[in-house]
This record gives C-alpha cells, structure tokens and sequence, in this order.
C-alpha cells in the first residue's frame, strides 16, 4: 500500500516537472519568435527634393536664420556655408549638416538650428499606361501605389491589375523595375518595398 502511494506521488512530481518544463518550453519558443520577428517596415521618410520651400532658423542668429528655396540642382545657399546639397535629404539630417558648419564659426548648440519645410513641391509620381486619369502629382508627404493610382482616377476596364510597374531611380542613377500586383494588397506576400512610393517614381498600369 504504501509502495502504492509512493509511486503515485512519484508519479504526480513527474506529471508536474514535465508540465513545467514544457510551459517554460513554450515561454522559450515565443520569446524567440518575438525576437526574430522582422520589425514592420517604417513608412517613407520625407526628403527633401527640387523647389521645396525652408525655413532654417539658428536661435539669436537673425543673419543667419533664412527661408530659401531648393534650386533644380537640389542645392541651398547659406551664409558662411556657401552652396549645400540637400536633395534626398531629410530635415532632421540638413539640421545636423547646417549645425556642423556652423559650429565652425558660432558657439551654438544642435537644438538652436531648426529645419521647417514650408512648402513641399518636390513629391511628385507620374501615373502612365490604364488609368483615367493619367498625369503628374504632386503629393505633400508619402504615399502608396493606391493613393496615386487612386489620384489618376482609378484603373480603367482594360488595365491589368496584377502587371502593375513601379520604375524608380536609386542613388546611382540605375533604374529598377518592381512589381506590383494589386490583388495582393490584403496578401502577407506583400513587400513594402511594392507598395510605398517615392518621388520620381514611375507607375505604368498596363
């Protein structure tokens, strides 16, 4: 009787170590999952691009402070700092190169340079090929392939929807074909790279 008894609360100690073992397991498992998740892809960033209005101010810097206009070259000019390039460029970025510059002339700090887009003109796609609407636009922060397709007044009857193109130039100037197929919208098989678009993009419907 009491072997009995012994093997039954020997067997309860195991039923329990193996319950806790395997929950601890399953707390493993989905702490890593967790980690090896890819994060969601941010959304497009602005930058800054060709005839984009600015305001640059530097705190007690009247001399210094000025709103310009980007030029078709994607320069600036500012005082002591001559010409600048800040096509591509996001505000938070030109702040740290106008702060850089400037530090070599004036003891400033970086929060007393600040970096206003006043004007955007520069995020513009060009919608060609089986819309309604087909033209030019002229967007005042990123976007989709849907929001442009949608500003180009939608897709006409004949158009393909699964043989989308996006063309977009990269930094060294080549030009990259992506694929974009329009039923694949609510699909997990959707990159972000496939839908966000970027200014100077090319999206053909055909």
């Amino acid at each position: 009787m009491k072997r009995r008894r012994r093997n039954q609360v020997g067997t309860a100690v195991l039923v329990m170590l193996a319950t806790v073992m395997l929950a601890a397991c399953a707390s493993g498992a989905s702490n890593s999952v967790g980690v090896s998740d890819k994060p969601s892809s941010p959304l497009n960033e602005y930058r800054i691009g060709p005839a984009d209005v600015l305001s640059i101010y530097v705190r007690e810097q009247e001399d210094m402070s000025r709103t310009v206009t980007v030029r078709p070259d994607g320069m600036i000019s500012m005082p002591l700092l001559g010409d600048l390039s800040v096509s591509g460029l996001t505000p938070l970025q030109l702040r740290d190169m106008v702060f850089a510059g400037l530090r070599q002339y004036l003891q400033i700090l970086p929060e007393e340079v600040t970096v206003v887009v006043d004007e955007i003109h520069s995020y513009a796609v060009s919608v060609l090929g089986e819309v309604r609407l087909p033209g030019r636009f002229e967007f005042q922060g990123p976007v989709t392939v849907l929001d442009v397709i949608a500003q180009a007044g939608g897709m006409t009857e004949f158009a393909s929807p699964s043989r989308i193109t996006i063309l977009r130039q990269d930094m060294n100037g080549d030009r990259q074909r992506i694929r974009f197929n329009y039923s694949d919208v609510l699909s997990s098989r959707l990159d972000a790279n496939q839908l966000d678009i970027y200014p100077g993009d090319i999206v053909v419907v055909p």
